[in-house]
């Protein structure tokens, strides 16, 4: 559709409704023109700084954290610079998990501090602090509970909800031997963000989703529940609100269910506010051996069967009525040592994202909500390495004169051979970042091929000065103007940073 010009002044009201939607904004001139000066040969990635710690590094739009979320820089200047460091802590009040927090410009929140970005941190004693994403200031505190051992944070971003997950309780041997079972498996916290509200703690028991629950997660407001036996049910989280909410809960205000005291208050915490007694009605459930992924349009899932026969595979069918898609079944038939993985493209354009050690294919969906004819994957265009041809001789003849056959191929993903090892995507230039690895000339060397989102051709490739070893973990993220790679040696973590610099050249 084609934007209209017209006359007269907008009103603030209808301007923030078109900024929430991108409509009519400077920001996405700017990420066009950025976009264009990205692309330019007289412009460079240049490596501008290096860190190393002892303790995991993390990056998130544009902030790099170290000692477990203590100090934090940002990348926002040509080089990264401390943004705070906040005092040590002890090992009981250590940072468990973290969550960054920003909220959208066109709402009206209580206070100024809630518009502001904010890092959501859980603490081994149970505390959820909100602090400034910008100066580590606290913000708000909440007490979770005294009788749950919370551990990991999750968004279920779509709903603005962020989900606490504790522990699974286990069943120790002196229990089992006394004949003591244990029906909770664990508990969930969920919250509402913008600002912070409590929505309640949810009990995951045995005898509500059956034996066997190994993981719970929230998602696009689905409580999703995995068995040991490979089987993913889903539950519609608003539907188990609506049926088992015993108080709505305040944060600050007093509850009247058993033992109330102040919701959120230091020993009290939460109180168990969503007791469900019957099994919610399932909205969906399948067997898979990696999980199962919902999106494109109209919607539908990815799973791998749990059958001997199927490893390797990935099934595309219909969430309305599990019927497999036309070319619905995708095999990358790669022998590798690290398996190919897929996923719904995070552009919500619903195309799907396949990844092998040699090809990255990008395949549409094409269907009609309402038709009664099957979807269809089809092709929308693949990527490929350059690989050296000439087959490797299985048949080897020393000096002596006796001939020796190889036991083994080459694997797809042989470090000697030009390799795909991760896909990226810039949401804001629209760019997919593919990290790529050759190791030919005896030491491993990465580079970062920069596709077009929407034809897959290739603008400009820039090479990393890092040797890359396969056997470390490496992470790579692409953040408009800055490249970081974080990798870890042995006990060590090290962050490199790139900036986006006019090439020496075009100074001169």
């Amino acid at each position: 559709m084609a934007h209209y010009r017209r006359k007269g002044a907008i009103n603030a009201t209808e301007l923030l409704d078109q900024r929430s939607r991108g409509v009519g904004t400077l920001i996405r001139h700017n990420m066009k023109v950025l976009r264009g000066i990205l692309l330019q040969d007289s412009r460079s990635f240049i490596k501008v700084w290096s860190r190393t710690s002892k303790s995991t590094i993390t990056y998130e739009s544009g902030k790099i954290y170290f000692d477990n979320y203590q100090n934090c820089y940002s990348c926002v200047h040509s080089e990264p610079q401390v943004l705070y460091k906040l005092p040590q802590r002890s090992k009981l009040e250590k940072f468990e998990d973290a969550l960054l927090c920003q909220s959208s410009v066109d709402k009206t929140l209580p206070s100024p501090s809630d518009h502001k970005p904010s890092l959501l941190v859980l603490t081994a004693d149970n505390w959820l602090y909100r602090l400034s994403a910008e100066t580590g200031e606290e913000l708000q505190r909440v007490y979770l509970s005294s009788n749950h051992k919370f551990r990991y944070l999750g968004w279920d971003v779509s709903q603005e909800t962020f989900y606490v997950k504790s522990v699974q309780n286990k069943v120790t041997s002196v229990a089992r031997q006394a004949g003591i079972s244990q029906s909770t498996v664990m508990h969930l916290a969920i919250f509402h963000v913008f600002p912070l509200e409590i929505v309640g703690i949810l009990e995951i028991n045995k005898k509500v989703f059956g034996n066997g629950v190994t993981d719970v997660v929230l998602s696009q407001g689905v409580l999703a529940v995995s068995h040991s036996n490979k089987s993913v049910k889903l539950y519609s989280f608003e539907h188990i609100v609506q049926r088992n909410l015993l108080e709505k809960l305040t944060l600050g205000k007093q509850s009247s269910l058993p033992g109330g005291k102040i919701v959120g208050d230091f020993p009290f915490g939460i109180p168990v506010n969503l007791q469900i007694t019957d099994c919610p009605p399932v909205l969906f459930e399948s067997c898979s051996d990696n999980g199962i992924q919902i999106g494109g349009y109209p919607w539908h899932y990815i799973f791998t069967p749990p059958h001997k026969n199927h490893k390797g595979t990935h099934h595309i069918c219909s969430l309305k009525d599990s019927t497999m898609a036309t070319n619905g079944i995708q095999n990358m038939d790669c022998c590798s040592l690290e398996s190919d993985w897929i996923f719904f493209h995070p552009d919500n354009s619903g195309r799907i994202i396949h990844v092998g050690p040699t090809t990255i294919n990008v395949r549409k969906i094409l269907g009609e909500l309402n038709s009664g004819l099957p979807s269809k994957v089809a092709e929308d265009f693949s990527l490929t390495t350059y690989r050296n041809n000439n087959p490797t001789s299985q048949v080897t003849v020393t000096s002596s004169g006796r001939t020796v056959k190889r036991r083994f191929h080459q694997l797809d993903d042989d470090p000697d051979q030009e390799t795909f090892r991760m896909v990226e995507y810039e949401d804001e230039l629209d760019l997919l970042a593919v990290v790529v690895t050759n190791g030919e000339e005896g030491e491993g060397r990465a580079h970062i091929r920069l596709h077009d989102n929407l034809s897959g051709q290739l603008l400009r490739t820039v090479d990393l000065v890092e040797s890359w070893d396969e056997t470390y973990r490496h992470e790579v993220f692409f953040d408009k103007d800055t490249i970081v790679l974080i990798e870890q040696k042995n006990t060590n973590f090290c962050c490199h940073v790139y900036k986006l610099k006019a090439s020496r050249e075009s100074v001169n």
